[in-house]
């Protein structure tokens, strides 16, 4: 019988944000979700949280969140329980503190994905129990794991990757890719027009943490310089959700920034991969995509079909490892 690796000691731990975790701590809970990700495919069960109960809050809708907490609690042992935006009352009819102070009497762990920052911090500050951001406007610390889990896979290392963030640089995901990264040991590159750089807060945030763990930030315009020896190009949409009345503004804004081959060959790099949180607009086969394509005669967005097709795109690894990151940050917390 296989004995089982123990979950990172992390006991009673919320993950609201990258900054709350040393290095030490967030590369630990990337290596063990690698760990869980060959059980997982092997077939060992790893049920350590028997008995538990979680609940699953969510403002925003979701694919790969919702999937992956629901399995990634399944496979541990755990029940969780969905609560959609209509299914209770937090910050309507009751207050953020009532509604924690409820569930951390009833579940021993909460997910939360929203819009404000303060509502994932509360549920923490008041439930009494675990709590984790699976998204909201300031940061997506989940997600980060398993982007930084899909660098290590391929290039065996964190330390000394040059990774460059092409696309809207005011959103959380340059947020988190600047933090996250920066105390990893990267360099992070975000790229994007002057008038989306991002925030000054988290760009000196980021550098305080690389200063201390070895990484890098750059924010520049200049995509050849933004792109030179990457090992990894990373985009987001355009229009994050609630900013549709901007969709015009933002494609003449970042259409010189679409991430397709001549960008990729730009790094001067064979081995370049590509990533990408999803969902991507690379096509027209969805409503949205038929809609844009309609109404300003664009069919590839952020990135180029092309691209996100090609074997540099490690796009649905990093869409997999979503389960194993989140199971990693589960186990270590309840158990």
């Amino acid at each position: 019988m296989t004995e089982l690796q123990k979950p990172v000691p992390l006991k009673g731990r919320s993950l609201l944000k990258e900054n709350d975790f040393t290095k030490e701590e967030f590369e630990a809970l990337i290596d063990y979700a690698i760990t869980l990700k060959s059980y997982k495919h092997k077939g060992i069960a790893h049920r350590f949280l028997e008995g538990k109960n979680i609940a699953l809050l969510f403002e925003k809708t979701s694919t790969r969140t919702r999937a992956a907490f629901t399995v990634a609690s399944i496979d541990l042992g755990a029940h969780p329980e969905f609560l959609g935006k209509n299914d209770i009352q937090l910050g309507k009819k009751e207050s953020v503190e009532d509604t924690a102070k409820v569930l951390g009497r009833m579940f021993d762990g909460i997910e939360f994905r929203g819009f404000s920052q303060e509502v994932v911090e509360s549920l923490a500050e008041h439930s009494g129990v675990p709590v984790w951001n699976g998204l909201t406007d300031t940061w997506h610390p989940t997600q980060m794991l398993a982007d930084y889990m899909t660098v290590k896979e391929n290039f065996g290392h964190l330390e000394g990757i040059n990774l460059t963030y092409i696309g809207d640089g005011r959103n959380n995901m340059a947020h988190s890719l600047m933090v996250a990264g920066a105390m990893l040991g990267v360099n992070v590159r975000i790229c994007t027009p002057q008038s989306l750089f991002p925030n000054q807060t988290f760009v000196d945030m980021a550098r305080q943490r690389g200063e201390k763990d070895g990484g890098s930030v750059m924010v520049t315009d200049n995509i050849e310089e933004a792109v030179k020896d990457a090992h990894v190009i990373y985009t987001d949409v355009w229009v994050s959700m609630g900013e549709e009345s901007e969709f015009e503004t933002r494609v003449n804004l970042l259409k010189d920034y679409q991430v397709n081959k001549q960008l990729m060959r730009q790094t001067g790099r064979e081995d370049t991969i590509f990533l990408h949180c999803l969902p991507a607009f690379h096509d027209t086969q969805t409503l949205y995509g038929k809609e844009i394509e309609e109404k300003y005669g664009i069919g590839e967005m952020e990135v180029t079909d092309e691209v996100f097709r090609s074997p540099q795109s490690k796009v649905f690894d990093q869409a997999e490892n979503r389960m194993h990151t989140i199971k990693s940050v589960i186990a270590s917390t309840l158990t």
